[in-house]
């Protein structure tokens, strides 16, 4: 446990000045009085965020620097050298603290410290209809399992990089992320947990994730988290879990039911449509939109065909083949 929590926020940012804005206007909501620095990494952005920074630099403790695009993870190492703090919490850019979220990260540290947290995402009431879809499909049990933050995953969780902290120490120790995008994040909790530190999950210890997305932005997003996971797994081999299959064997059993379904009998469409209509009903009920419903059914849709068939090609190519994944997947990777 460290003597005096000292909190650094590191908040890379490429080509996205107006995300800066609403995420530091929500740093002037925050209901924690003690004091703690924002830093603002400008990864070699075109449309930069300079201007939006002497806005708040006033009101906020903040510190910008520019440098030449090398990646998120690396822009999120070079935040924490230039930190003052000895505890740094990562957000991305297109993230919104509530009020709550630093006294509620505060009283747990305190109460419980551990090197190493995470927290969950959740839509806002003002979020675009396809904005709280996609949330809904990245955050609900019927879709992911909860992997991105539940209360039944406390200890053990891989924090994501849009809502994460480690103390100075780890860092230090871990040397953080690596150059793989995206699946820094998860490979940098596996070497945390492998110096033997811990990683937590704190209850409501939210973001709102506010995706500047499309459905086109979407399936590109998830197609690369399925190729990064087979790579991450060779890696931390004690990381890898059979449910990272259940998108690949989902598009199987799509297919299956369909083929079954209209060349034999209808009620072999029954399962697939069932598991639709859970996400049909569990989200439009969360939401309180049938629109958000359906567009969660398609979401699901794009995420798992997206995830499924890019984990299986990565795991030809990575564990079966033995690619170098560096030569196999080059956009995976930065210099």
């Amino acid at each position: 446990m460290l003597n005096s929590l000292k909190y650094s926020f590191i908040i890379p940012v490429f080509n996205r000045p107006e995300e800066v804005k609403e995420l530091l206007k929500s740093f002037l909501e925050l209901d924690f009085k003690e004091a703690y620095e924002i830093i603002i990494i400008e990864d070699g952005s075109i449309k930069t965020c300079k201007y939006i920074i002497s806005d708040f630099k006033e009101n906020l403790n903040i510190s910008y620097y520019f440098k030449e695009n090398s990646g998120p993870g690396d822009s999120r190492n070079f935040g924490m050298q230039m930190a003052k703090g000895n505890y740094f919490i990562i957000l991305d850019s297109d993230c919104i603290l509530p009020s709550h979220y630093l006294s509620t990260v505060d009283a747990f540290l305190n109460n419980n410290f551990y090197h190493c947290f995470g927290g969950a995402d959740s839509s806002n009431i003002d979020f675009t209809t396809l904005q709280k879809a996609i949330n809904y499909t990245m955050t609900s049990f019927y879709t992911t399992g909860g992997i991105r933050g539940s209360k039944k995953s406390i200890q053990k969780f891989e924090p994501r990089s849009f809502n994460m902290g480690i103390s100075k120490e780890v860092f230090l120790k871990t040397k953080g992320f690596s150059k793989i995008h995206p699946g820094e994040d998860p490979d940098l909790s596996q070497r945390i947990l492998k110096e033997n530190y811990h990683t937590v999950f704190i209850p409501n210890a939210f973001v709102y994730h506010k995706r500047r997305v499309s459905w086109k932005k979407f399936y590109k997003q998830v197609y690369k988290f399925g190729l990064v996971r087979p790579i991450l797994n060779n890696w931390h081999p004690k990381a890898s879990k059979i449910t990272f299959w259940f998108p690949t064997i989902f598009i199987f059993f799509v297919i299956n039911s369909l083929f079954f379904g209209i060349v034999f009998n209808i009620l072999f469409l029954v399962p697939l449509a069932t598991y639709s209509s859970i996400v049909l009903v569990d989200s439009s009920i969360k939401n309180k939109s049938i629109v958000i419903g359906i567009l969660s059914v398609m979401a699901f849709f794009i995420q798992f065909i997206g995830y499924g068939s890019a984990f299986l090609k990565s795991t030809i190519y990575i564990r079966i083949l033995k690619r170098d994944p560096k030569k196999q997947f080059p956009q995976l990777f930065f210099k």
